[in-house]
Order: structure tokens, then C-alpha cells, then sequence
């Protein structure tokens, strides 16, 4: 026979709480070019930091074949090589490279707490977010296949690799007319995918596009998949898909950029932390500090304009420095 335990609310919050509790000076959520930068700068300054990578070590870098306009590597470098690298600097100078996914924080008191997988408990008088973004993708196999071999989420990137030749890119608003603009400044030819009969786009940035002649508007156009033998050489559309005159075109292009926007890795803050309407995190204008002293935000979660690799570790450097400085104020 069994015998059956009444729980109440208190010890059944007891039982989820975390057994393992650490205490740190410098917390760093997130790998990439600006957490690695945040760890190296940190370790330099004597703050132990602990950082933990997420479920992408080395961040988008991670998933770029080749990475040529970071300064440093005048024959260019693959975007895991480049990342291993400056993990193994950040370790060179002591940080705690950990792997693990931040699941939860609570930042109402002057300790921020940070759970990691739900069970460990850290307690961080400085944290630093660089959690990074993601780009969003159609849902399509064929983006996947061809990941690394012609299908790219940022054309100042890659757009390089397609110089002179014929590329898409897929979207209607602001940044697809950009990456558009961009991608004509090198291809021979860019067509843009355009799902409705208009462009979201600014009227400013909508005529640039109409004007430029080397960039085609496939109007009513959804992409159904790719091909092309290892790497991307067309892709299958739908126009008017739906509609009674709905018909297959297929167009040859040796890249596909999607341009439909990113998502910032932001959602476990936004209780604490102040986001603009996307969801990327506020920070001072010339600093990586946020509303919530001792909080930082450097890399791509808080930049929505350049997601450059370059910049991100400059904000990465920026975060260290903000936390070094707020401890010694704090501590005087």
C-alpha cells in the first residue's frame, strides 16, 4: 500500500528551486564574437569571469564557411576556426568557458541571479548578455541542405562570394531593400522576392530599389524550394500561389539571402531589462549599460543596425570595460 503526501505550495517551490548555487564577479551569457571579446577583456581586468556558451557555441559565426573581412586574417578564415580562436584566447587569460543555456534571471535585487538549465543557480555582481540574434528562415528543407553553399541570412557578409553573378534575395521591408541595394552593388544581377504586390519598405528606400536596374521584383512570388547539385544553383516560386492564376517560375541564381528579419535572443530578460519593440535590448547610447545597473548588453541581442562580426566584439570589449568600471565604483 502506498501512502499518499499532501504537498504545499511553499515545499513544492522548494523542490524546484536549484541545489547548486555559485557565486561570480563577472557573468557572461553567451559565446560569439562579442562574448568571447567580453571574456577575454574581462579575464585582462581580473573579473574570473564564467561564461556560458548556449546551444550555440561560437554563435551564427559557427554556421559561416568563410569569413574574409574580419581584420587579422588577410587570406580569411572558416567562421568555427575563427571562433575556436578567440575561445582559446579568452581561456589564455583565465575565463571559464562553460557549456550551458541560460534559462531563467531575476534582476530586482543587487545580486543577479541567473539560473543555467534550470538547475544551477549563479549569483553574479555583474552579468553580461551576448546572447546574440537569430535569423529568421522560411521553414524550408532546401535552407537547411544548402546552408554554407549558397544560402546566406546576412548578404554584407557573403555577398562578396557572388560577385558578378546572378543572386535573390527574400523580402518586402526595409532590410531586404538593403540587402538588395547592396547585393546590386556587386552581382550582375538580384532579384528580389517579393510575397505581396507591394513593398514594405520605406518610399525612400522602395524607389532606390525601382530604380536600380540590375535588381528585378518578382512580385506575388513564394519560394517552394531549391536545387542545384551541392550548392545552390536556382530556385522554385509559386506566383499567386493560391489564386486561380497561380503558375511555377524557376529562376537560376548562385545565391539566396533571406532578409525577413531577426529575432534577438532576448526573452528571458524582458521582465527587467527595456527592449524596443522587436525585442533588442536598450542599452545608453555610447555604453553596453542597460536599465539595470550592472547589466550589460554587448553583440547582436542589442544591435538591430550593423550585426557585423567586428562590431559585435567592439560592443563586447565596451561590456567589459562597463564592468569593470561599475565594480570599482561600486567597491570604493
Amino acid at each position: 500500500m502506498f501512502k499518499s503526501l499532501d504537498i504545499n505550495d511553499d515545499q513544492e517551490k522548494q523542490s524546484v528551486e536549484p541545489t547548486d548555487v555559485e557565486k561570480v564577479k563577472c557573468l557572461i551569457i553567451g559565446s560569439g564574437p562579442a562574448g568571447y571579446t567580453a571574456a577575454i577583456y574581462a579575464a585582462r581586468a581580473n573579473l574570473n569571469p564564467v561564461m556560458y556558451e548556449g546551444l550555440q557555441p561560437g554563435g551564427q559565426l559557427t554556421t559561416t564557411t568563410e569569413v574574409e573581412n574580419y581584420p587579422g586574417y588577410p587570406e580569411g578564415v572558416t567562421g568555427p576556426i575563427m571562433m575556436e580562436d578567440l575561445k582559446k584566447q579568452a581561456q589564455r587569460f583565465g575565463t571559464d568557458v562553460r557549456w550551458g543555456m541560460a534559462t531563467k534571471a531575476d534582476f530586482s535585487n543587487n545580486v543577479h541571479k541567473v539560473w543555467i538549465d534550470n538547475k544551477t543557480l549563479i549569483e553574479a555582481e555583474t552579468v553580461i548578455i551576448a546572447t546574440g540574434a537569430t535569423a529568421k528562415y522560411l521553414g524550408l528543407e532546401d535552407e537547411q541542405k544548402y546552408a554554407g553553399g549558397g544560402v546566406s541570412a546576412c548578404a554584407t557578409c557573403d555577398g562578396f562570394f557572388y560577385k558578378g553573378k546572378d543572386v535573390a534575395v527574400v523580402g518586402g521591408g526595409d532590410t531586404a531593400a538593403e540587402e538588395a541595394m547592396y547585393l546590386a552593388g556587386l552581382c550582375k544581377k538580384v532579384y528580389l522576392i517579393v510575397r505581396r504586390d507591394v513593398l514594405r519598405a520605406s518610399k525612400v528606400m522602395a524607389d532606390r530599389v525601382m530604380k536600380t536596374p540590375n535588381i528585378e521584383i518578382l512580385w506575388k512570388h513564394q519560394t517552394k524550394g531549391l536545387f542545384g547539385d551541392g550548392v545552390v544553383e536556382g530556385a522554385n516560386l509559386a506566383k499567386n500561389l493560391g489564386e486561380e492564376n497561380e503558375e511555377e517560375v524557376k529562376i537560376k541564381i548562385d545565391g539566396f539571402f533571406l532578409a525577413i528579419g531577426h529575432t534577438p535572443n532576448s526573452e528571458i530578460f524582458k521582465d527587467y531589462l527595456e527592449t524596443d519593440d522587436v525585442g533588442y535590448i536598450n542599452t545608453v547610447p555610447g555604453t553596453s549599460k542597460t536599465n539595470v545597473p550592472g547589466v550589460f548588453a554587448c553583440g547582436d541581442v542589442q544591435d538591430s543596425h550593423y550585426r557585423q562580426a567586428v562590431t559585435a566584439a567592439g560592443s563586447g570589449c565596451m561590456a567589459a570595460i562597463d564592468a569593470e568600471r561599475y565594480l570599482s565604483e561600486k567597491n570604493a
